[in-house]
């Protein structure tokens, strides 16, 4: 059975998890921002099979997401480097920490992000770059873009009400401001 493509759907979630959906492709990148370039080093630090990391790694470089770069001629070996679109995966992989250190970690928190230099614990937030503001249903709804079909405008313009609604905040989405 041939799995469905979201190559080509508009909605630009869906496009980002046809990129990187698979949870052995986000570990792959979790283990590259940690510093793994190595073959050997990802299939040790995430005991995947061999022929599963190949593709993984194979499908992230069809993606743009790393860059094979050989280091050995003979035999052939090669490194995996994070590309400009992998490096932008961040915020995403700093968004799920903080996310399953809030509701999936009754232990406590196993790993955490700090500030480099005071080494003082920092709570990842996504913030909208030109006002500072925490990006949140309170403030912001998810509006269609100018190539967004007719489709996905409906669906949109009536989440946005959903969300107001049940919320509290806000008109609804029709209102002018």
């Amino acid at each position: 059975m041939q799995r469905k493509t979201f190559r080509d759907m508009p909605c630009p979630i869906a496009r980002g998890l046809e990129r990187v959906g698979e949870w052995w492709s986000i570990l792959i990148l979790r283990e590259a921002f940690y510093g793994a370039t190595r073959f050997d080093t990802f299939q040790k630090n995430l005991d995947i099979a061999p022929n599963m990391l190949t593709r993984r790694l194979n499908g992230l470089v069809e993606e743009g997401l790393l860059e094979r770069r050989q280091y050995l001629e003979k035999p052939p070996r090669f490194e995996y480097m994070l590309t400009e679109c992998g490096r932008d995966f961040l915020p995403v992989l700093l968004s799920l920490l903080a996310w399953g250190n809030k509701h999936f970690a009754p232990e406590g928190i196993s790993a955490q992000v700090v500030d480099r230099e005071t080494r003082k614990r920092a709570e990842p937030l996504l913030v909208d770059a030109k006002s500072g503001k925490p990006l949140d249903f309170a403030r912001y709804v998810i509006a269609p873009g100018p190539a967004a079909p007719e489709g996905m405008r409906r669906r949109l313009k009536d989440a946005a009400d959903h969300i107001a609604a049940q919320s509290g905040h806000g008109e609804p989405a029709t209102a002018k401001h």
